[in-house]
C-alpha cells in the first residue's frame, strides 16, 4: 500500500524537507489590504512582516478552499492508495474539517485525517514522522497510532511580544491590553482543548522565555531524548542565540529553529517567540 502525507502551510516545514520526504502541502492564505497571498508560495515570513509593519488594518487569514483538497486527492489517487492529512488545530481553523469533508467526496483513495491540535513546526514533527513511516512502507493505521502516541508528550508554548495583535484580532479586551502594556506583561500561551489560551502572564520578555525553558527542562528530566524547535516571528538572531544557550543547557534535546509564518504571525505579531517539543519515539 502506498501512502501519501499531506499537511498545510502552517507546519512551516522547509521546502527541502518536504521535497525529500515527498510531503504534499495545501496552503492557507493571508489577505493584506486587497491582495491575497498563498502562504509559503506567494509570500514568505520575512516578506510578510515587512509588508504589515506599517499597515493600520490587521491582515486576514483564510483556510484552503474545499476544491484545493479535492484536486490534491484526485491527483494523488493516481499514484497512491491512501493519504494521511495532518493539519493545524481544528480549534483555530476549519482546515481540518475541510480535509475531512473533501475526503468523504473522493473515491479510490482512503483518506485519514489527523488533528495535530497545535500548529507551526510542532505540527511539523507529526508530518515528518508520518512521512518517514510512509516512505518505509508502514500501513496508515500504524502511522495514525504513532501520531496519537506522539501527542501524549507534545508541548508548545508561545510568548507574545505585543498585545496589540491579540487585541485587534478580538482575542483580548481593551482593559487587559492597557494594563498588560503598562505592566510589561508578556503572556505565555499554549494550546488547550484545541484552542490557544493563556498559560501564564509573566512580567518582562526575559522572564517569560526563562519560564518556557523551565517547562522544557522538566520534560527533559523525564524523558531520555526530546526533539524541540525554537519558533520566532522575525527574530532570527535571538533564535540563534537561544538555540546555542539551550543546546549547552540540555544535551539530551535536539534543537531546530523554525518561524511563525504569515498566517500564525497575523495573530501573534512580530517579535513573538515559541518553543515546542516532543519525546523522540524509541
Amino acid at each position: 500500500m502506498r501512502t501519501a502525507v499531506i499537511t498545510d502551510s502552517t507546519a512551516y516545514i522547509p521546502i527541502e524537507v518536504r521535497e525529500s520526504l515527498q510531503i504534499h502541502m495545501v496552503p492557507l492564505s493571508v489577505v493584506i489590504g486587497t491582495d491575497i497571498y498563498k502562504e509559503e508560495i506567494d509570500i514568505n515570513a520575512s516578506e510578510f512582516y515587512e509588508k504589515i509593519r506599517n499597515e493600520r488594518a490587521l491582515p486576514k487569514t483564510s483556510q484552503p478552499a474545499l476544491g484545493d483538497f479535492i484536486t490534491t486527492y484526485e491527483k494523488l489517487s493516481k499514484e497512491y492508495n491512501a493519504v494521511i492529512n495532518i493539519h493545524l488545530s481544528s480549534g483555530i481553523s476549519g482546515t481540518f474539517a475541510g480535509a475531512v469533508q473533501a475526503g468523504e467526496m473522493i473515491e479510490n483513495l482512503d483518506v485519514y485525517t489527523f488533528d495535530s491540535e497545535v500548529s507551526c513546526m510542532v505540527q511539523g514533527f507529526y508530518v515528518i514522522r508520518a512521512a518517514e513511516m510512509a516512505k518505509a512502507g508502514a500501513h496508515p493505521d500504524e502511522i495514525m497510532k504513532e501520531l496519537n502516541e506522539m501527542k501524549e508528550t507534545s508541548r508548545a508554548y508561545f510568548m507574545v511580544d505585543n498585545l496589540d495583535h491579540l487585541h485587534r484580532g478580538g482575542r483580548l479586551n481593551g482593559f487587559e491590553r492597557i494594563i498588560g502594556s503598562m505592566l510589561q506583561v508578556k503572556p505565555i500561551l499554549h494550546f488547550e482543548n484545541k484552542v490557544i489560551v493563556p498559560f501564564e502572564k509573566v512580567r518582562t520578555r526575559k522572564k517569560a522565555l526563562k519560564r518556557i525553558v523551565d517547562l522544557l527542562q522538566a520534560d527533559a528530566q523525564k524523558y531520555p531524548k526530546l526533539q524541540a524547535t525554537i519558533i520566532h516571528a522575525n527574530q532570527q538572531q535571538e533564535a540563534n542565540e537561544w538555540k546555542t544557550e539551550l543546546e549547552a543547557l540540555l544535551p539530551n534535546v535536539q534543537f531546530t529553529i523554525s518561524y511563525f509564518g504569515p498566517v500564525i504571525g497575523t495573530h501573534l505579531g512580530e517579535g513573538s517567540m515559541g518553543l515546542g517539543w516532543v519525546k523522540i519515539q524509541s
